[in-house]
């Protein structure tokens, strides 16, 4: 498993942008698959993004098609969510998460390492 830590999580207004950050651990980080998953008070995790070991794979929730956009860079470790458009129902908490065994899926369960997962708050 690697360790994940989230970042860029904050207070923005409909219409707006913000980009996260998702700093990974260890020296195997270019081999996970990793992923955006969001969850908003009361409500179960949602998949948002994720992305393969290369960047040449990706998969979109249609909710942020067009909206989000998930890139990775494997010499920092670093994994990127750019959120523009942002609606009042984007407000969740952001989790990153990585898979060591491809792609994954839409189910959380399929995730085996989580971050502690950063804020996003979008007002109308």
């Amino acid at each position: 498993q690697v360790h994940l830590v989230e970042s860029g999580g904050g207070l923005v207004q409909a219409g707006g942008s913000l980009r996260l950050s998702c700093a990974a651990s260890g020296r195997t980080f270019s081999r996970y698959a990793m992923g955006w998953f969001r969850q908003a008070p009361g409500k179960e995790h949602e998949f948002v993004t994720a992305i393969n070991w290369s960047g040449g794979r990706i998969v979109y929730a249609d909710s942020v098609k067009g909206r989000f956009t998930v890139s990775r860079d494997n010499a920092k470790n670093t994994v990127y969510l750019q959120m523009n458009s942002l609606k009042p129902e984007d407000t969740a908490v952001y989790y990153c998460t990585a898979n060591s065994d491809g792609l994954g899926s839409s189910a959380p369960s399929t995730w085996g390492s989580w971050g502690q997962g950063t804020q996003v708050t979008v007002s109308s």
